[in-house]
């Protein structure tokens, strides 16, 4: 468990304390030694690298990585609209069916060409494989109909207007070689051919592909390892062994501005974190109750936690949704206001003492996370509710523990990724669960509101894009309602780099074109 800060240590104090004590830290980590060598760049991520395909594993930094060695038909760019990869035409040809040509020359690094069945089988296994973060944006899976070697057809039984955003997050391997599960070597179409890879370690080697199909990568090769501790990738960063560093706290970036060899970037993202209340207590339960969860929200002093713990780096939340995405609106704020939380609490039956909340979240979720979880705490107990914390490190299994399948917990600190750069994407993937999804876990936190799902359904089917937009502000309201947040914000993703690294552009999406980078020296 997670001890709480002592009162008399104020919260910046106590984060400028553990940057202090973690200076030291880098000789216990599995970091690069000595400077890249020419022609190649280190990159070091905050969470372990698992696979190299994201049917599972979807954190921002691993996106960049994955997409350097596969690909999809589209992208997300930096607009938050589609561009073609390896489709050169992607069209809508009726309510029900996407027409789409894929690219001359697209060809794997082993010199076999894409084909239309590569695509099948990669929808195929990625609704197959159990808890795919990816699948949750899919409302139907659609069929391929393949016309020739280059030409088919996405057909589906309703209306999939997004298709081409969502088509941007199904990464192509060839056909035998694709299976239901995160993937960890194999060939792929992208400007970069895996050499060297560590699952345990999450230590990858990428070379550029000389036969690649598209424009030539600038950087030869690419180092990629997990260095958990942020104190140990800022030393490493400023002594020159790491060339980028993703995802620091604003404490970090305080150390690293206005150094003359390093860089910072930030981009609003298309992310938001929230602390979400587990959804599958039993009736009877006081957070089964949407009074409670409402009450609750005014303990908080969001205030605080965003310009003392997180420095301004983050925007607290005024909707559903990150306030970036299409079709995103403002459905409410949440409002500190401890008296209010009291007295709701007590109409509601909650009184004093009766609530003891467990909290979980992973380590690197957000930056400053375990502090901000003690202030959370802290405000909590302030209004007769008592609160455990337990904090999982990477790979420590909180994954089930989200999914009902290992122990019971009441608030989440998580982060939820909106890599199609909609609202509705976002709101499909955390909102539209069904008790049918519950019963293997495929709900975002047992988050099953039928009204939502209607919803849901009709802005999903709704071809004029003007419509689409009202059902998708109707559903950000209905959502809100149900209360199913403590508290959100939308994170300014914040990106360190060396200055010998040109050409990183970070994205709303919190990743970057890793073939678009060039190196000084």
């Amino acid at each position: 468990m997670v001890q709480s800060t002592p009162p008399e240590i104020s919260r910046r104090a106590f984060l400028h304390v553990g940057a202090a004590a973690g200076a030291g830290l880098l000789t216990g980590c599995a970091g690069p030694t000595g400077s890249p060598a020419p022609g190649s760049m280190v990159l070091a991520l905050n969470r372990s690298l698992v696979s190299l395909d994201n049917k599972l594993n979807q954190f921002e930094a691993a996106v960049t990585v994955q997409r350097g060695v596969r690909q999809a038909l589209t992208r997300i760019g930096p607009d938050l609209t589609p561009q073609p990869v390896l489709a050169e035409r992607f069209e809508l040809t009726s309510p029900t069916e996407w027409s789409v040509r894929l690219r001359e020359g697209a060809r794997y690094s082993d010199g076999s060409p894409v084909t239309p069945k590569d695509v099948a089988t990669a929808l195929e296994m990625y609704q197959k494989v159990n808890g795919s973060f990816i699948a949750s944006f899919f409302p139907e899976w659609p069929e391929v109909v393949e016309d020739d070697a280059r030409t088919f057809r996405l057909r589906s039984r309703e209306p999939l207007p997004v298709l081409d955003y969502l088509m941007a997050n199904i990464l192509i391997t060839p056909s035998a070689a694709n299976q239901p599960q995160e993937l960890q070597a194999g060939v792929g179409s992208g400007p970069y051919q895996v050499t060297q890879s560590n699952r345990g370690t999450g230590v990858y080697t990428l070379q550029a592909d000389p036969r690649y199909w598209g424009p030539k990568p600038g950087v030869r090769t690419v180092h990629v390892r997990f260095i958990q501790e942020e104190s140990s990738r800022v030393v490493a960063l400023r002594s020159g062994e790491i060339d980028v560093i993703d995802t620091i706290s604003p404490d970090s970036a305080e150390q690293l501005r206005g150094l003359p060899d390093v860089e910072l970037t930030s981009a609003v993202g298309t992310r938001i974190n929230q602390l979400f209340f587990n959804f599958r207590k039993p009736a009877g339960h006081p957070l089964a109750d949407a009074r409670v969860r409402r009450a609750l929200t005014f303990a908080v002093d969001g205030r605080t936690l965003a310009e003392d713990v997180l420095q301004g780096t983050v925007i607290p939340a005024e909707g559903v949704v990150s306030e970036v995405l299409a079709g995103a609106v403002k459905t409410g704020r949440y409002v500190h206001d401890p008296a209010m939380a009291a007295k709701l609490l007590a109409e509601a039956g909650v009184r004093p003492g009766d609530l003891n909340l467990r909290i979980i979240w992973e380590t690197g979720e957000f930056p400053s996370d375990t502090l901000l979880m003690e202030g959370v705490q802290q405000m909590l107990e302030r209004v007769g509710v008592r609160c455990t914390l337990r904090q999982f490190e990477p790979g420590g299994g909180i994954a089930k523990w989200r999914q009902g399948r290992a122990g019971d917990w009441d608030l989440l600190g998580n982060g939820f990724s909106v890599p199609t750069g909609l609202a509705y994407s976002a709101l499909q993937g955390m909102y539209g669960g069904t008790a049918e999804k519950e019963k293997t876990r495929d709900t975002y936190h047992g988050y099953v509101q039928p009204e939502v799902v209607r919803l849901l359904d009709r802005a999903s089917q709704e071809i004029d894009a003007e419509a689409r937009m009202a059902v998708v502000a109707e559903v950000q309201r209905a959502v809100w309602e149900t209360w199913p947040c403590l508290w959100a914000f939308v994170p300014r993703s914040i990106l360190a780099h060396r200055r010998r690294v040109r050409g990183l552009a970070l994205e709303p999406t919190n990743s970057y074109d890793l073939a678009a980078l060039r190196l000084d020296g």
